[in-house]
């Protein structure tokens, strides 16, 4: 997994999830090449950036899906 500081700065068009409404509160998602995805807080279109591969995204999405990251 890799960071850039400015995630305004790659050429992507970013997206979020259908399911977060109006919401401000969101991370967005980008395809950066056919082997990365940056991720991004929604508030801070400037700020950092995780880039992850396609297998560390899914990774993440099939965690969070089961509730691993769910505080208790």
């Amino acid at each position: 997994m890799n960071t850039i500081q400015n995630a305004s700065a790659l050429p992507v068009t970013w997206w979020k999830s259908s399911a977060s409404g109006a919401q401000s509160d969101c991370v967005e998602c980008a395809v950066v090449d056919p082997g990365r995805i940056a991720l991004r807080d929604s508030k801070n279109p400037t700020g950092p950036a995780l880039l992850l591969t396609r297998t560390q995204f899914s990774g993440l999405v099939t965690g969070i899906k089961s509730g691993a990251f769910e505080q208790r």
